[in-house]
């Protein structure tokens, strides 16, 4: 079975996201990790190109089993990645009042923090982050 690729590193966050490119983007980004490191009250870690805020250990019935961080964002070149891991089927109500953005299955885009409302984004990341929580002790 193929290892996982997203793993977490000792690489340096700050060095990371002080070489995005986009000027926004880099902003937006140091911006995401006050917000996410006060949430949760963990230390960010560099997983590849993912920063990511705690960590658990999954098992998906096909055997593949790794970890992955309780909350994460990435800064592409396309938009800012924060991964909401539980998906945003409980979150409707929340996307409504969100503001600009785009969602796949567990990957929230924006295009920068000014499109969007920033309590809504604190609360929507602080829900999914408390249910990784629990779900995953």
């Amino acid at each position: 079975m193929a290892e996982n690729k997203t793993r977490p590193t000792d690489d340096s966050v700050t060095d990371f996201l002080s070489n995005v490119d986009h000027e926004t983007r880099r902003e937006d980004s140091f911006k995401l990790l006050e917000m996410m490191a006060e949430i949760t009250g963990e230390e960010a870690v560099l997983w590849g190109s993912i920063v990511g805020f705690g960590s658990c250990h999954y098992k998906y019935e096909s055997g593949r089993e790794g970890d992955m961080p309780l909350v994460a964002f990435s800064p592409r070149k396309q938009s800012l990645t924060v991964y909401i891991m539980p998906g945003f089927d409980k979150y409707d109500e929340m996307l409504a009042q969100l503001g600009k953005h785009k969602i796949g299955k567990a990957c929230l885009y924006i295009n920068k923090l000014s499109d969007v409302n920033e309590a809504v984004l604190r609360d929507l990341i602080k829900h999914s982050y408390d249910h990784m929580k629990a779900t995953n002790p």
